[in-house]
C-alpha cells in the first residue's frame, strides 16, 4: 500500500511527462541510425509526430470549452507547455534528418525557396520563438497578458504546419484531414464559453 501514492506520483510527475514524449523519438533516432528506418519514413514519421503534438497542444483550450469538468483536458493543460515544446524537439528531429540527407548548404539554399520548404521554415522559426518562451522565466519577463498574446502565434503555426505537409507531401490526404481538424478547432474557440455543456444539461 506504502508503494501506490508514490507511483501516483511518478504518473503525474514531470520526467514520467517527458520520457513519455521522448520514447517516440528516441526510438526513430536509434532506427534511422541503424538503417531499420530509411530516410523517406523517418521525415515523415518525426513530422507526423510533430504535428499530432502541436495540434494536441491547440486543441486543449477548445477542449476545455466542451468539458470544462473532464479530468483528461485538466491533465492535459497542466502539461501544454510540455506538449509544445515536444512538438518543437519533434519538428526540430524533423529537419535535422532532411539536412542530414541534403549533406551541404546548397542544396538546402537551392530547394529552400520552394513554396512547400519556405512555409516549413517560417513553421520552424516561429516554433522555436514558443519553444524558447515556454518557460516561467519568460512570463514573469514578458507578463503574464503578454506572454499569452505571444503563444496565440501557435495557431498561425499550426496554419503554416499544415500548409508545409499539404504542398510536400506525396499523398495529401492525411494531411487535408488533419486541416478540416484544425478548422473545426478554431470554430470551436468561437462558441460562447459553457454554451455545448448546458446544452448538454438542458
Amino acid at each position: 500500500m506504502g508503494r501506490e501514492p508514490y507511483f501516483r506520483r511518478f504518473l503525474q510527475s514531470r520526467a514520467f511527462t517527458w520520457a513519455l514524449l521522448a520514447i517516440p523519438g528516441l526510438w526513430l533516432l536509434y532506427a534511422y541510425a541503424r538503417d531499420v528506418v530509411y530516410y523517406g519514413e523517418a521525415l515523415h514519421r518525426s513530422g507526423v509526430w510533430a504535428t499530432q503534438l502541436l495540434f494536441l497542444t491547440v486543441s486543449i483550450s477548445p477542449l476545455r470549452r466542451l468539458f470544462p469538468a473532464a479530468a483528461v483536458t485538466r491533465w492535459l493543460l497542466a502539461r501544454r507547455r510540455y506538449l509544445g515544446v515536444a512538438s518543437f524537439a519533434y519538428a526540430a528531429g524533423h529537419l535535422g534528418i532532411y539536412l542530414q540527407r541534403k549533406a551541404t548548404l546548397e542544396r538546402v539554399l537551392d530547394e529552400a525557396l520552394e513554396p512547400g520548404l519556405a512555409i516549413g521554415w517560417a513553421a520552424f522559426a516561429l516554433l522555436s520563438g514558443l519553444a524558447l518562451t515556454s518557460n516561467d522565466r519568460s512570463v514573469r519577463r514578458l507578463g503574464g497578458r503578454r506572454w499569452k498574446q505571444l503563444h496565440r502565434a501557435v495557431h498561425l503555426a499550426a496554419a503554416l504546419t499544415m500548409a508545409h505537409w499539404l504542398l510536400t507531401a506525396f499523398d495529401p490526404t492525411r494531411a487535408w484531414i488533419y486541416s478540416g481538424f484544425l478548422c473545426l478547432l478554431v470554430a470551436v474557440r468561437f462558441l460562447p464559453r459553457g454554451s455545448i455543456s448546458s446544452r448538454s444539461a438542458g
